[in-house]
């Protein structure tokens, strides 16, 4: 993975997290390229040097379409390298083959929110910071950026948000004792409770089938309330709220009762996780109490 937090890998498990979600607070430009491609090679370090001249106004994600093929035929790349820009969860500019650098900003700046010179590192604080690296996917960049922060003055925004950087990261029992350390919890209550809800997610998802194989039982039986309900899981742990949510109101308006009544409480644990203003929240905990009532 690149040492920029605007530039990173995805794959078909997180696209729709780190590209789509993102998109909708700056634009992302994703390149589709394999190893095998001299083309992609010449036009990587050009794409690169925009991003970091803009300095957080525009992501970079990078797609391999030998590893990700599924991501290549889910936007029809026919040829490599292709560059295709979303902005609002939507493709709205791109080009295939290598342009020059003034050709690709000419092409960005209609979607650009601010002007190309975008301010220095040192006007962006450590919060700041460790958060557009958590978005990114780059985890291990905000765990170390932030512990060299608390070392020298411990805060407790910084301890939610080094526990966040964990969780992402796979390190839960650390993000836990993160958690702990928090001194006033009471402040950090949301961002807590949401935390603590991610980690339960990730535990869970660990211990079940592969996506694929739970898809397969599903196709066989509709009605297989255990697949349904851990592929909603696995959709969680991903970032994937709303298809679990859609997921999990279905089984809990066929089959309440499953598990001990786990649809439920695992949407109740969303909402923590997503905050009471979130526009999901409100739909779905109003969506929720209809079926109940």
């Amino acid at each position: 993975m690149s040492q920029s937090p605007y530039i990173f890998d995805v794959t078909a498990e997180d696209f729709d997290r780190f590209v789509l979600e993102n998109s909708f607070h700056k634009p992302v430009l994703v390149d589709f390229w394999a190893d095998w491609c001299a083309p992609c090679k010449a036009l990587m370090p050009v794409l690169a040097s925009i991003t970091e001249s803009l300095a957080g106004e525009l992501l970079l994600a990078k797609v391999d379409c030998d590893a990700q093929a599924v991501l290549s035929e889910r936007f029809g790349i026919r040829s490599l390298p292709t560059v295709v820009l979303f902005k609002d969860g939507q493709p709205v500019d791109g080009f295939a083959g290598v342009e020059p650098e003034s050709a690709i900003r000419t092409m960005l700046e209609p979607h650009l929110a601010a002007p190309t010179e975008a301010p220095q590192n040192d006007q962006l604080d450590t919060a700041g910071q460790a958060r557009e690296l958590i978005t990114a996917g780059a985890y291990q960049q905000a765990q170390s950026l932030l512990q060299q922060a608390i070392a020298e003055q411990p805060d407790d925004e910084l301890l939610v948000l080094l526990a966040e950087a964990l969780a992402g990261d796979g390190q839960l029992d650390d993000a836990e004792q993160v958690i702990g350390s928090v001194k006033d919890q009471d402040a950090h209550k949301q961002a807590i409770k949401g935390l603590q809800a991610q980690i339960t997610f990730l535990r869970e998802a660990a211990g079940f089938p592969d996506r694929a194989s739970l898809e397969a039982r599903l196709a066989a039986d509709a009605r297989d309330s255990e697949a349904t309900y851990q592929l909603a899981i696995l959709d969680l742990a991903n970032g994937e709220y709303e298809s679990a949510l859609a997921a999990l109101l279905g089984l809990f308006q066929t089959d309440r009762g499953y598990a001990d009544n786990s649809p439920q409480r695992s949407m109740l644990q969303v909402f923590d996780l997503l905050g009471n203003a979130d526009p999901l929240t409100i739909q779905y905990r109003r969506r929720m109490y209809q079926a109940l009532y």
